[in-house]
């Protein structure tokens, strides 16, 4: 008769954070009005412990870029914070070509942000890329006057499991604040 073998769970790998982030799908809003824009497709997947959903799919615009570039750079001190692509009402060659350019230009700006430990730090950032919230509605939440915390809003957006984003429809916002529980 053999001895028993005792079964050993294997080894505690040191797993490295890995952070995927791509741009794509971008989709021509509004077209043929004189207020159309184009929005991209923005997809998280993660395994750091620095996001609070480690799988996210948004769209943006390129104005929610600039602005929040502009928070990154508010408050990241003297940390450098990459270049976006340009903005150009008058451009050379035809509107497909320009935006995929644009879009490979956001992908590697989000792919610069993303590995910068001061700016990961910014509620800004992660509102951005893990919640459709609306910049001003991103802004209340940060500054603790919106209806949830900042983690509050990801994992409501997060439970909404993104089907609107796939079917092409508006941005949903936040639930009401709730009233006050009685304890």
């Amino acid at each position: 008769m053999r001895p028993r073998q005792e079964r050993r769970p294997p080894p505690k790998r040191n797993r490295r954070e890995l952070t995927t982030v791509r741009v794509q799908d971008p989709r021509v809003q509004n077209e043929g009005s004189w207020n159309s824009y184009v929005d991209y497709k923005i997809f998280l997947h993660t395994n750091s412990k620095a996001f609070t959903a480690k799988t996210s799919c948004v769209r943006r615009r390129y104005r929610e870029f600039v602005w929040l570039r502009k928070q990154l750079q508010k408050n990241a001190g003297l940390v450098p914070v990459p270049e976006l692509p340009g903005k150009s009402t008058f451009f050379v060659g035809s509107t497909d070509e320009f935006i995929e350019k644009r879009r490979q230009g956001l992908q590697q700006f989000l792919e610069k942000v993303v590995q910068n430990v001061v700016l990961l730090s910014d509620s800004r950032l992660h509102l951005f890329l893990q919640s459709q919230l609306p910049v001003p509605e991103m802004e209340a939440c940060v500054q603790g006057r919106g209806a949830l915390t900042v983690t509050e809003a990801i994992l409501h957006y997060a439970m909404s499991q993104c089907a609107w984003a796939q079917q092409g429809e508006r941005r949903p916002s936040l639930p009401p604040p709730a009233e006050p529980r009685a304890r």
